[in-house]
């Protein structure tokens, strides 16, 4: 089996790198393969599960410690995450942080096998689905679902309507796995207990029935739609709200909307990963948001005012008069909203000053002038500059 590669690596961020380093290159690499922006790429969905992957571990303090500690052994014997992609878990384990997940009453789920009342639990909570039923019961694995929405989407909410392939409960027998009306009799390997015990040297194993996988009862007759299963494939559809403020890397848990669990088991969960969009304008820092504005240079000397764009609209900006290149100005208020709700982060504005290419012979004519009557030379007239420029003269 090929070594896995190093997480660090397969970010491009250095084993310094603070929390929001990781993230800015976790962004990068996932705007670059997300499968969207790849369709039919093998490679690139790989990638994307790797970098996905490599992000979930880094991103946690504990984890992170535990990694640099002891590298990727730290997370042998199930211990590590998932993988990124639509994917799903082990049974009943799966991709699961119980401390990263928004579990408030969001939203309703509906569609082929979607679970029972609102689709997030608590807001910020710990803890995910409860283990399988009595006896021989299994609850079904969890499922990652990646969602890409835009700044303009993360910075309102938005409601998405997702589409995706899992194993649902038959709908011909319950997922009890018997034809129905199939009479029911007890397991001749097990005798009814579901399980049967092996032993192997000193130790004595048990583990579930390889004739009646775990039931304990064994049918007349197999369902004839899912073969004895008690699952068949299917395609589900919910509704997902999306909250104002979610950030790359947050994660929905929608609860029961995993694939099925086996012998009456309960089923598992959907955990949807939010990736948001790079922005043509601005770019976000937490939940505050920056961008560059050109000015003329008339305006940055005589002062006066702008419109900006923001989040909510057009801004006015005051433009004192003598800015120069590189001055950064703040709105408050005017970044993205909190994701606990209540106050909004700030918009800053760097402004760069727009020095005319192209002038007209009456334009070159007034400025001579202006040069003239300001007395400019072809020297600097910093003094702080001239004074420290001395000694090279």
């Amino acid at each position: 089996m090929a070594a896995k590669e190093d997480y660090y690596q397969l970010l491009g961020a250095e084993k310094t790198a603070n929390e929001e380093e990781l993230k800015k290159a976790y962004r990068k690499k996932a705007v670059q393969f997300h499968p969207d922006k790849n369709p039919g790429n093998k490679e690139a969905e790989e990638m994307f599960k790797k970098v996905s992957e490599a992000y979930e571990v880094l991103k946690d303090p504990e984890k992170r410690a535990a990694y640099d500690r002891y590298g990727h052994a730290a997370f042998q014997q199930g211990g590590g995450p998932r993988p990124g992609g639509f994917s799903a878990g082990g049974g009943g384990g799966g991709f699961h942080d119980p401390f990263d997940m928004f579990r408030e009453v969001f939203g309703q789920g509906q569609g082929g096998g979607g679970g029972g009342g609102g689709i997030f639990d608590e807001f910020f909570g710990g803890g995910g689905g409860g283990g399988g039923g009595q006896g021989g019961a299994n609850r079904g694995s969890d499922l990652r679902y990646d969602l890409e929405i835009t700044l303009e989407e993360a910075a309102k909410g938005v409601e998405k309507e997702i589409s995706f392939r899992k194993l649902g409960a038959c709908s011909h027998c319950s997922g009890s796995g018997a034809e129905p009306g199939s009479k029911k009799s007890q397991c001749p390997t097990c005798r009814g207990a579901g399980q049967v015990t092996t032993s192997r040297g000193f130790f004595h194993v048990r583990q579930a029935c390889p004739t009646c996988h775990g039931s304990g009862q064994k049918f007349e007759k197999a369902c004839v739609k899912c073969h004895g299963q008690g699952r068949v494939n299917e395609t589900s559809k919910i509704n997902v709200r999306i909250p104002a403020g979610v950030d790359t890397g947050n994660k929905l848990r929608s609860a029961g909307n995993g694939e099925a669990g086996t012998q009456g088991g309960s089923a598992g969960d959907l955990y949807i990963v939010v990736h948001v969009k790079d922005h043509e304008v601005f770019e976000r820092e937490g939940d505050d948001l920056f961008c560059e504005m050109p000015i003329k240079f008339t305006l940055a000397s005589l002062g006066g005012t702008i419109h900006v764009p923001t989040m909510k609209g057009k801004a006015a900006l005051k433009i004192p008069s003598g800015t120069q290149s590189n001055t950064t100005f703040r709105l408050k208020g005017h970044g993205m909203p909190h994701l606990r709700g209540g106050a909004h982060g700030d918009q800053l504005i760097r402004v760069q000053v727009e020095v005319p290419t192209k002038l007209s012979s009456e334009q070159k004519k007034l400025l001579e002038e202006f040069g003239r009557v300001s007395g400019d030379t072809e020297e600097p007239t910093s003094k702080s500059f001239f004074e420290k420029a001395k000694k090279f003269f």
